[in-house]
Formats: structure tokens, C-alpha cells, sequence
């Protein structure tokens, strides 16, 4: 991967997205779900909770269902009290890990590299099986007369095109996208306007199914469980482009997790996360939810370079 030239992209919903964040409770707040343990004879107080938290990629309520499992399944398997906190955007999990609202927390490439830049120590512990190599998709409404290409270059065909992003810190649905954009000589000024930001990967793929806009930039996960889903009509809908491969998804644990809650808790969770393809239906189906086969264990350098890309478009400090 070559270095990028430098876009517009800010770090200023990083570094003043805090003031927008609602506090997150020291048990949880409305909306949280999770199972509770017995001490499991760490010494913590009874009322500490682990906090496990998500980038908010998707529709809520699929992630209430999604990640209320695994705090279930962390639960069971460690004896803590365990729940999820949803947040409302992607600085808001960001956010919340810095402060220790969040343990554990899964987390896009970029949010998961600007995290471990706020929490020296932070490891990744785990990604899906298509995470190391995971793709971005361009796709647009059969209106706009655009065909499907092969290469980086067929960008320049979106010259003058309404185009949507994902979240504005989404590594699949804005930060790659438009790196491969720069990388084929497309600036956003070359658009046909300011491009749109929908917030998740299903509002794209809604957004440019209903012709709001005419492209968008999605994740290659989302789109395949939203044709497997068929609940959106995408007869409109054609994808122009799969991207090159890169490092995205995986979680992200903070380096307090075994002195607040116990020796070798770090470890018991990322056990878990690897074992999920070993166990049962709960397992299965979580698996299913994440769009993935297994999990594999995540080596923080994988990020490397993602991580050159974030700080050449100043989204770290």
C-alpha cells in the first residue's frame, strides 16, 4: 500500500466527539444488556462490570441482538458481570474505551487504530476470518448508467456523481474508499457535490437502492448479508467495484482488563472469541450474526499500515 496524499477528512469528531457522548454508567445505562456472574474470586468489588461496546456499523437492532449474546456468552464463560453499551456513533466507542467505560469492545480498523493511539497498551484480540483481508465495495443505482470495472482507475467514472459514505470514521464505508479514490486521481471536489455520510453500512445500501444517492461505499460483509437477507430490493442496484484488501474489524481489549477484574481474564477472552467455532448453537449463532466461519487471532501490526494511512490524513494525535 502506497502512502496516500492527504483528503479531507478531519479528526475533529475524534477529538471533540466527547462533548456529544452521553456519560455511560458504571453498571450500564438504558438499553444495556448482558448476564451477571459471581465474583470469580478476583477481589474486584461485586459491582464491577466488564463494559463490551461496538462500532455502531449496523441497523440497533440487530446489534442489541448480536452483541447481548456475546455478553451472555462472556458472562457464562468468566463468571463477571457483563453488558453491552451501546453508543451512539463511532467516536462515542472510541471515547468510551479511553475512559474505561469499555473493556472490551469491537472495533474498526481505524477506530480500533485511533483507540490503542489514546490507550498505550491496547491489544487486538481477535478478527474474523475475513477480517485480515477484508474489502470495501462501490455500488450505485442502475439509473446512473454506470458499468462494473476491475481496476483502481475505473474510479474517475464517478466524476461528477452523487456518492454516500458510511460513518465519516468508518475504515470500509469512508476512510479506504476514499483512498482508493485518491489512489485513482479522484478528488472529492471531482464529485457531483459534497458527498452524503448515512452513518451505517445498510443506510448506504438503502440510500443508493432508492436512488438518493447514485454510488455509495459499503463494506463487502454488510452487502452480502443484506442480499442473503432480502429485505431490501437491490434490483436497482449494481456493484461497480470490489477493492483491494486490507486489514479491517477486530477486538480491541484494554490493558487494565486482568487487574481490575483478575489475573488471566485477557486471556479467558480471547479464548472464547477463537473457541466460538468449537461450541454450540448460541456460538453459531453469533458467528452467523458476525457474517463470519471463525475468529483468528489479531496481531496488532496488521494495522500498520492502515495506521500510516489514518496519520497522513491527520485522524491521530
Amino acid at each position: 500500500m502506497t502512502r496516500p496524499a492527504a483528503v479531507e477528512l478531519s479528526r475533529r469528531h475524534l477529538l471533540l466527539g466527547a462533548l456529544a457522548v452521553p456519560v455511560l454508567a458504571a453498571c450500564g445505562g438504558p438499553g444495556a444488556s448482558g448476564s451477571s456472574g459471581g465474583a470469580g474470586g478476583s477481589g474486584r468489588a461485586p459491582s464491577t462490570v466488564l463494559g463490551i461496546s461496538a462500532i455502531p456499523d449496523q441497523d440497533p437492532e440487530k446489534l442489541n441482538r448480536l452483541y447481548g449474546a456475546v455478553a451472555d456468552r462472556v458472562a457464562a464463560a468468566t463468571d463477571l458481570r457483563v453488558e453491552y453499551r451501546p453508543v451512539t456513533d463511532y467516536t462515542a466507542v472510541v471515547r468510551a474505551f479511553q475512559r474505561g467505560d469499555v473493556h472490551l469492545s469491537w472495533m474498526g480498523g481505524l477506530t480500533g487504530v485511533q483507540a490503542r493511539e489514546l490507550v498505550p497498551g491496547a491489544t487486538a484480540l481477535a478478527q474474523r476470518d475475513i477480517d485480515a483481508d477484508f474489502r470495501s465495495l462501490f455500488i450505485a443505482n442502475r439509473s446512473a448508467g454506470l458499468e462494473p470495472f476491475d481496476d483502481v482507475s475505473g474510479l474517475t467514472a464517478l466524476a461528477g456523481r452523487s456518492l454516500t459514505f458510511g460513518s465519516e470514521t468508518s475504515t470500509s464505508g469512508r476512510l479506504m474508499p476514499q483512498y482508493f479514490m485518491d489512489q485513482a486521481g479522484l478528488s472529492i471536489d471531482d464529485l457531483g457535490g459534497p458527498p452524503g455520510f448515512s452513518g451505517s453500512h445498510d443506510a448506504t445500501i438503502e440510500a443508493v437502492a432508492s436512488g438518493a444517492f447514485e454510488v455509495g461505499a459499503v463494506n463487502e460483509q454488510v452487502w452480502t448479508a443484506t442480499q442473503e437477507a432480502g429485505e431490501v430490493d437491490l434490483s436497482d442496484v449494481v456493484v461497480l467495484f470490489r477493492s483491494p484488501g486490507y486489514a479491517d474489524y477486530h477486538w480491541l481489549v484494554r490493558p487494565d482488563v486482568d487487574d481490575v477484574f483478575g489475573a488471566g481474564t485477557t486471556r479467558r477472552l480471547q479464548d472464547l472469541l477463537l473457541g466460538l467455532q468449537d461450541g454450540g448453537a448460541e456460538e453459531a449463532e453469533i458467528l452467523e450474526l458476525f457474517g463470519a466461519e471463525s475468529f483468528i487471532e489479531a496481531d496488532d501490526a496488521a494495522y500498520d499500515e492502515l495506521e500510516e494511512v489514518a496519520r497522513a490524513q491527520g485522524l491521530l494525535e
